[in-house]
C-alpha cells in the first residue's frame, strides 16, 4: 500500500510539474514515507521532506538528520511519528531544509524497550556489534537510504550532490559525530549541538589509556575493517555548539555508556558536561579539525531561533562556496 502511495505521489508530481513547464522549483511542501527495503540494504522506513522552493534540474545538497525519539519503545509507529514530526516541523534540520530549500532525510530507526541498553539513536557500541539484520550496521543502512533517496529525488528532477550535509542535536548529534568518524568521505559539512559534552576523540589513546569506539579510534580496524581516516575527517567543515547551561549528561547512564567507558571519560576527559566540552575543543583544535565551536549564554539543553539561524548560515556559506 505504501509503495502504491509513493507511485501516486510521483504521478501527481509529474502531472503538476508538467502543467507548469517553466517551473524551476517545487511548488509545495512534500513529505514522503519511503518503505523499508531489505533487498536494497535498509530494514527501516525513512522520511523525505521536500520544502516548497526546492530547485529542480540544479545540483543541490541533501541534509540528513538522524531520528531521536527521546525514549525507548518497541512500537515502531511511535518512532515513525517522532521522525515525521522531526522532518516536517520540530527540528533544526527542518529549519535548515525550509530556509535553504533543500530536501531533508530522516531515518526511522527503532530504539527498542526490549533491548534498553541498545542506544540506536546515538549509534553506541552495543549497536555497532549487532548481528541481527534489522539492527546490524545502522550506519551502512543509513547510507543505503541516502542512495535510495537520490533515486527518488532524481525521479522528481531534483539533483543532489554525492556528498550530503548532516545535522543533529542531543542523541542525534552524538549519532552524527560518530557517523562522521566512520564515513568522513561522505559528508560535505555537519552541525551538531547539545551532544552531552562528549565528542569522539580523533586518537587511539589518552594518558596511555586505549580509547575504543565510541570514545576514540583505537579499534576502528576491528570494528569497521579500515583505519580511521584522519585526513578525510579534517576536510569536513563542522559547526559544534553547546548551551552554557546544558548539563544533560548521558555519560552517567548505562544505556549510553558502559561502566568502563564511563570511568575513562570521567577520569581522563572530564566529570561534567561543560568540563568535557572544553577538553573536546582543545583536542579538536590540537588535531587541526576544521571546526567552529560556539557556546551560547543562558541556553541549556535546547536551541533558540538565534542558534538555529547560525546553523542555517553555516550551511548557507558552504553552499555559496560551490
Amino acid at each position: 500500500m505504501r509503495f502504491l502511495f509513493f507511485l501516486l505521489f510521483i504521478f501527481l508530481y509529474f502531472v503538476s510539474h508538467g502543467q507548469h513547464s517553466a517551473t524551476t522549483t517545487i511548488k509545495r511542501d512534500s513529505l514522503i514515507v519511503v518503505a523499508k527495503n531489505p533487498e536494497k540494504g535498509f530494514h527501516h522506513d525513512y522520511i523525505l521532506f521536500i520544502p516548497k522552493g526546492t530547485p529542480v534540474k540544479k545540483k543541490i545538497f541533501l541534509v540528513v538528520e538522524p531520528n531521536n525519539t527521546g525514549k525507548i519503545t518497541d512500537s515502531i509507529e511511535v518512532h515513525k511519528k517522532y521522525a515525521i514530526d522531526l522532518a516536517s516541523v520540530s527540528s533544526v534540520g527542518n529549519n535548515i531544509s525550509t530556509e535553504l530549500k533543500i530536501p531533508l532525510l530522516v531515518p526511522v530507526f527503532p530504539r527498542p524497550a526490549s533491548q534498553p541498553l541498545l542506544y540506536t539513536h546515538a549509534l553506541d557500541r552495543d549497536v555497532m556489534i549487532q548481528r541481527k539484520p534489522a539492527l546490524k550496521r545502522l550506519d551502512l543502512q543509513l547510507l543505503e537510504m541516502i542512495s535510495d533517496a537520490r533515486n527518488v529525488l532524481a525521479a522528481m528532477d531534483i539533483q543532489v550532490d554525492p556528498k550530503f550535509f548532516m545535522n543533529g542535536f542531543s542523541a542525534s548529534a552524538t549519532f552524527t559525530n560518530r557517523f562522521s568518524f566512520i564515513h568522513p568521505d561522505k559528508i560535505k559539512a555537519l552541525a551538531i549541538g547539545g551532544f552531552n559534552g562528549e565528542l569522539m576523540f580523533p586518537q587511539n589513546e589518552i594518558n596511555s589509556i586505549k580509547l575504543n569506539y565510541p570514545i576514540g579510534t583505537n579499534d576502528f580496524t576491528r570494528l569497521f575493517g579500515s583505519d580511521f581516516n584522519l585526513s578525510a575527517y579534517r576536510q569536513i567543515p563542522q559547526f559544534i555548539y553547546m548551551g552554557k547551561l546544558d548539563d544533560n549528561d548521558a555519560v552517567q547512564f548505562d544505556d549510553a555508556y558502559s561502566k568502563k567507558e564511563r570511568k575513562i571519560i570521567n577520569e581522563h576527559i572530564g566529570s561534567t558536561v561543560q568540563e568535557r566540552y572544553q577538553a573536546c575543543q582543545q583536542t579538536y583544535l590540537k588535531k587541526n579539525i576544521t571546526t567552529t565551536f560556539k557556546t551560547y549564554e543562558n541556553v541549556g539543553h535546547w536551541t533558540t531561533s538565534a542558534v538555529n539561524l547560525e546553523v542555517i548560515k553555516f550551511f548557507l556559506a558552504i553552499m555559496r562556496e560551490e
